[in-house]
């Protein structure tokens, strides 16, 4: 297994990940992207909130992630710290930084940053939108060798990023049998992504049992069916609270399970 590009992104939080980096080779061109839907008054999208979730790979704990998000005006922020635990932690160290938001009238992704250590490896970067110039703007930083990187790429009038992807699904009515699309932007490309609403489930985690509704992101040039499958639970009911989180890879699963949430 490669740990660098296979666990450990989707480990700290980039559920998403695996179905754009799939799909990175079947990139439609940015005048053909789906428009994305405007998020709904009411739904999801809280204040203040703060969840944290046990991680496992396979049967093994591996780490541990805290989404935060913040309600600043018309701008939802979203932090997010992930580190790894236990024998995952004694292997290769992760200790991960990101932070994302997005318009909540629009859902227009406004920037997206990390900061990553992944054994000896360091990185910054900081990924800014300016839709008036139509452009993607990426700063990144190796901290380790020194070498910078300064990308612009054309842009979509509206996108979202891997990390608020998430959270702006939550915005959504998510009615069992419907779906939509989102444009999503990673890696230089703006890749269209389709989000299910496949069924109703119950979900037992620390913090309680709740009603679900489970999610599948999927990317339409249809070869994700051969790289893995991913799936989110949210609550079913106007919350739309992430209590469960799956990423099912040829090297194995990983589960995100919520265990706690404070409200401010």
């Amino acid at each position: 297994m490669n740990w660098r590009r296979g666990f450990l992104p989707i480990l700290l939080c980039f559920l998403l990940l695996a179905v754009i980096r799939a799909q990175s080779s079947q990139t439609q061109p940015v005048q053909n992207s789906p428009q994305l839907p405007a998020p709904h008054p009411g739904l999801g999208l809280p204040a203040r909130q703060s969840l944290t979730y046990s991680v496992d790979w396979r049967v093994f704990p591996a780490g541990t992630v805290t989404f935060r998000q913040e309600a600043d005006g018309d701008v939802q922020r979203i932090t997010v710290v992930g580190d790894s635990i236990g024998a995952v932690n004694l292997i290769y160290r992760v200790s991960d930084r990101f932070q994302s938001s997005f318009n909540r009238r629009t859902g227009c992704s406004l920037g997206f940053s990390k900061q990553l250590i992944e054994g000896r490896r360091q990185v910054n970067s900081d990924l800014k939108f300016n839709y008036l110039q139509g452009k993607g703007i990426l700063d990144e930083k190796n901290l380790v060798s020194g070498i910078s990187k300064h990308q612009e790429t054309a842009i979509p009038a509206c996108v979202s990023d891997l990390l608020s992807a998430i959270f702006y699904t939550a915005s959504q009515p998510l009615q069992t049998g419907e779906g939509f699309q989102m444009p999503i932007f990673d890696a230089g490309k703006t890749i269209p992504v389709t989000m299910k609403i496949e069924g109703k489930e119950s979900v037992k985690t620390p913090t309680g049992t709740y009603q679900t509704v489970r999610v599948q992101p999927t990317a339409d040039a249809g070869v994700v069916k051969n790289r893995g499958n991913i799936w989110i639970w949210y609550t079913d009911d106007d919350r739309h609270m992430p209590v469960q989180m799956r990423a099912r890879l040829f090297w194995g699963t990983i589960t995100f399970l919520l265990t706690n949430v404070e409200q401010k």
